[in-house]
């Protein structure tokens, strides 16, 4: 009993006052992130109007940032490793104070493309470089918790854009909502200054007292010498990956998984809902948008309670079942949203249908859909596989941003949601002929399944 107290305390002692100080900043820019996303769901109902613009430069004005994002993400690597970690935070931050601002001053829907843009490849910068440095600051008891503690923020971003967009409702101040996260940018900007770079920038630059001192600083539960020398040997064997490499012999099949898995978290429609879905709700007879935008911000707080229980639950559950669980419940939640537009309209379905698709979602896909990225390659190619999937995903969200609204329009709500309720199908078939269970298997293991042609070796031996 003494000795749990005593690891239990040793536990909390290895989180010290820098640990929380780069939590809590990461978190801030994963809310700004959360936000940045999710404006533009109210921004439309008054931009539109204003800018006179047809259904089509809605949706290039809103898909616009996913087509920065696929750049910046592109991009992310080189930067950080170019700049540094602590440096690209700062580029981060400044970022989103300029290029949110500047939305808010667009005099035409160009000008806004443009700024949208940027703001986009600001994002896919941040979606890389904020996890990557909260993985190498933070001590290892603590280093999923943080992670997570990034994507929670983001979620909870989305939902308070929807706040602010409905108390701002009022105004038809689409200006004022998609320039209004430049403020709290702002305010991060001065506490990232005060960060510092992480140990293993500092190894990448011939820095190791640096990187020592700082490990004894913020991995209070290691030896800081040995923490240095394995940082110096994963830098060394990650210098042996190729991107070429994933595509070839024993990597295919989990590069073929890892890489549509990507695609089909976007193209079931996860971002026609953020986006749109105030949208949606007016076209089923609400027509006040204040109630249009409360409405789904009530909705993405459900989704953010639908994040903490995955991360609650999935030890207990095993990964393949939670996944299977949350994208069965996207199927459900299109059926109903078919019916929503059938049969009515109705906006009690369609809002039924748009949360139990927002709970589906960061149940399965938001939770758990990048733990298979970064289990099912070696060391050496964890950070392809991850870029490979995340293009992908980013790749069907911006086919979605630029075509829902027009499909919308010209096929109906069944039809449109009835493609969605087919790919949510296919998606679920997917998972369960491929995706392994993963719980409580070592990393090699869940290599020599994919090496395997997607069966545990155990098996191969009992058919035999």
């Amino acid at each position: 009993m003494d000795t749990s107290n005593q690891q239990e305390g040793g536990r909390f002692r290895s989180v010290s006052r820098l640990n929380i100080f780069i939590a809590g900043t990461a978190a801030i820019i994963g809310i700004i992130y959360g936000y940045d996303l999710g404006s533009i769901a109210s921004a439309i109902l008054f931009l539109q109007p204003d800018l006179k613009l047809s259904t089509f430069m809605v949706s290039v004005v809103t898909a616009t940032v996913v087509l920065g994002q696929i750049f910046g993400a592109f991009n992310a690597g080189r930067i950080t490793n170019w700049i540094g970690r602590k440096r690209t935070m700062v580029a981060i931050a400044l970022g989103y104070v300029i290029f949110a601002a500047l939305q808010g001053l667009a005099p035409n829907e160009w000008f806004l493309i443009v700024a949208r843009f940027l703001l986009g490849f600001t994002i896919g910068v941040s979606i890389v470089a904020a996890p990557a440095y909260i993985a190498e600051s933070a001590p290892r008891s603590v280093r999923g918790s943080l992670i997570v503690t990034f994507q929670v923020a983001t979620v909870a971003g989305i939902a308070v854009a929807y706040f602010v967009g409905a108390a701002l409702a009022g105004l038809e101040s689409w200006r004022l909502i998609l320039s209004l996260s430049a403020i709290p940018a702002l305010i991060v900007l001065f506490f990232i200054i005060r960060l510092p770079d992480t140990p293993r920038w500092y190894l990448m630059n011939d820095q190791r007292e640096e990187a020592l001192d700082l490990v004894r600083r913020v991995q209070g539960d290691v030896d800081p010498e040995e923490e240095v020398q394995r940082i110096e040997e994963d830098l060394a064997y990650e210098e042996k990956g190729s991107f070429l490499e994933l595509f070839q012999g024993r990597f295919r099949l989990a590069s073929f998984f890892v890489i549509t898995l990507g695609f089909l978290v976007q193209i079931t429609g996860i971002n026609a809902i953020v986006y749109y879905s105030p949208t949606i709700i007016t076209q089923v007879g609400v027509k006040d948008p204040f109630q249009a935008i409360i409405v789904n911000g009530f909705i993405q707080v459900a989704g953010v309670v639908a994040v903490v229980v995955a991360f609650l639950v999935v030890d207990r559950w095993g990964r393949r079942p939670t996944l299977l669980t949350g994208v069965g419940t996207m199927a459900v939640a299109n059926a109903i949203l078919i019916v929503a537009f059938a049969l009515g309209p109705s906006p009690i379905l369609a809002f039924v249908g748009i949360l139990l698709f927002i709970i589906g979602f960061n149940f399965g896909y938001g939770s758990l859909v990048w733990v298979y990225a970064s289990e099912s390659f070696p060391a050496r190619l964890r950070t392809q596989g991850g870029s490979a999937m995340l293009t992908s995903d980013l790749l069907a969200n911006f086919i979605v941003g630029v075509v829902f609204l027009s499909a919308l329009g010209a096929l109906g709500g069944p039809l449109t949601f009835g493609i969605f309720f087919v790919l949510a199908i296919v998606s679920w078939v997917f998972i369960y002929v491929l995706a392994p269970e993963i719980k409580g298997r070592q990393l090699e293991a869940i290599r020599q399944y994919w090496y395997n042609g997607a069966k545990w070796p155990e098996e191969t031996e009992t058919r035999a």
